[in-house]
């Protein structure tokens, strides 16, 4: 299991941005911390998840 922003999810095996694309996240708007480091945007894509993984996404919000 991954634990995501607190939630344990079946995630093992599949590639970040895999799951951001499954789970509707827009990119473009979000951070990914992973085992306390930050990953690169560029990471996404090659970061497999694997059981134990503790991600943390936070996303940035605009106001006025």
């Amino acid at each position: 299991m991954v634990t995501v922003n607190g939630e344990s999810v079946q995630a093992d095996g599949m590639v970040l941005s895999d799951y951001l694309a499954q789970e509707g996240y827009r990119v473009d708007v979000i951070v990914i911390e992973r085992n306390g480091e930050m990953l690169p945007k560029g990471d996404y894509k090659n970061v497999i998840l694997q059981s134990g993984d503790v991600i943390e996404i936070v996303s940035f919000m605009g106001g006025g």
